[in-house]
């Protein structure tokens, strides 16, 4: 099997590699490879169950539009959010793709509101508090295509990737490169338990977070560069509605940056969902971590965002990944395979929480099979100590916010570390090889990675 393109993983940053090598009337030949399911045979079990099935392989993490437009569906429209991709491009370059990118969801059905653009006291006033409370309000305008509305716009993409002779392998592992004197020449796929390779003179990887500790050993394996990046640990932090009711109207999405005492380690909310519900996400090896969905339609009482701490290893460790890990393992140990929560007062007074004392609660979880425990036996002191310091600083912003009824789970862990070194078309050290996306380190969102995809489809296109 003989291709022009190979394109390893369906989520934003393959699909837009593809999508605008078709408007720009590409005659390469393409093949796409997803490890998951099209977007019509992506269910997960639990709607109908009611708790985690704990798949071989979830539904929610991987498939066309992969993790992210599986969770809650926002586009960042900022070029300060997103990841370091505007590092590499331009921030002015960055900001122009995005323009174009969010004008190309927009053609395939993406609502048409956007959200947190504000700006009047309400706005100026949270702003206000952030700097008393010594936090940076990121201003970013949100589009929200919602969990269930993304399913259906990616299904659009899919099948017109698909009329426009997009070839695609569903439920295809892609086991690693063919590189030969630092050119890449294509790749091998399990099928049926046999090794198979198929050839090309371009592979883009885009595997996403779900495939970052996948990409980490094949560049190691291969001599790809690369370098140890940032791995976020964190909590998905629920209250009510009505503590979070002034930001959720003024900005939909809060994203707060801070660096608490002592360490000043960068920490930083992530993915806000008013009215949403916490979820489940199953990676390899059983390890269990936490999320949030947000849907057009469907509301819960509660906004639950993510607080997340930001990682950077210096020499001689080179793991990242495998380090995050292991803390998303410990917390699963400690929970019974299931997610942990517990009461954000019941950690300063130093007490587990017991199923008994949620029930009793103004404050509901949405995640109905998270465990009740103590989730400081797992997390590592450093980010514990960061979390409890931010959470008092947005208490400041946010009155309420650190109360004692708010829950904490864990784990949230969002594995972007390897960090592949590109130029700025896009290429690595080994002919013919692209890597884009969350799993390449540059980006860190449905956005950022879209519009890597979109450049990539344009150099592409230019080398022809």
């Amino acid at each position: 099997m003989n291709y022009d393109l190979i394109i390893v993983g369906s989520g934003p940053a393959g699909i837009f590699t593809a999508l605008e090598l078709i408007k720009l009337k590409s005659n390469k030949k393409i093949l796409l490879i997803e490890k998951g399911n099209p977007v019509e045979k992506r269910h997960c079990p639990k709607a109908e169950i009611g708790s985690c099935a704990s798949c071989k392989r979830c539904a929610i993490t991987t498939g066309f539009s992969g993790a992210g437009a599986f969770s809650d569906g926002k586009l960042s429209l900022s070029y300060e959010v997103g990841g370091d991709l505007p590092m590499l491009i331009g921030e002015d370059f960055a900001q122009e793709l995005i323009d174009y990118t969010d004008k190309i969801y927009l053609d395939f059905g993406a609502d048409t509101k956007v959200e947190g653009i504000n700006s009047g006291d309400a706005i100026k006033e949270i702003r206000k508090n952030a700097i008393k409370a010594g936090l940076k309000l990121v201003d970013c305008p949100i589009r929200h295509l919602g969990t269930e509305k993304a399913q259906q716009l990616y299904y659009k993409i899919q099948t017109f990737l698909q009329n426009n002779n997009v070839d695609m392998m569903f439920n295809t592992e892609c086991k690693n490169l063919v590189i030969n004197d630092n050119v890449c020449t294509g790749v091998i796929i399990d099928q049926n338990g046999e090794d198979v390779t198929i050839s090309a003179p371009e592979v883009v990887i885009a595997t996403g977070r779900r495939g970052a500790d996948w990409l980490e050993k094949i560049c190691a394996e291969h001599d790809i560069a690369h370098a140890p990046g940032t791995v976020d640990i964190g909590v998905r932090v629920e209250c009510r509605n009505e503590i979070m009711e002034k930001v959720n109207e003024a900005l939909y999405e809060s994203k707060l940056i801070g660096y608490p005492k002592p360490w000043k380690n960068k920490v930083r909310t992530f993915c806000q969902n008013p009215g949403g519900f916490v979820a489940q996400e199953n990676y390899d090896n059983d390890l269990a971590v936490v999320n949030g969905h947000s849907f057009k339609d469907k509301k819960s009482e509660n906004t639950n965002l993510a607080i997340l701490v930001s990682h950077n290893f210096t020499e001689p460790f080179n793991q990242p990944i495998e380090y995050a890990q292991k803390v998303g393992e410990l917390t699963n140990m400690l929970g019974a395979g299931h997610i942990l929560v517990q009461r954000f007062g019941d950690i300063l007074d130093g007490k587990r929480t017991w199923q008994h004392e949620l029930a009793k609660s103004n404050l509901k979880p949405t995640l109905k099979d998270a465990v009740a425990g103590d989730i400081t036996a797992a997390m590592p002191y450093r980010a514990m100590t960061n979390i409890i310091e931010f959470i008092k600083m947005l208490d400041i912003v946010v009155p309420g916010f650190a109360s004692t009824e708010t829950l904490l789970y864990s784990p949230e862990l969002k594995f972007y570390s390897n960090k592949v070194r590109m130029d700025e078309s896009l290429n690595t050290n080994i002919k013919g090889l692209h890597c884009l996306g969350d799993s390449s380190g540059w980006t860190r969102g449905l956005m950022m990675a879209s519009v890597m995809g979109v450049l990539m489809g344009r150099k592409l296109k230019e080398a022809e």
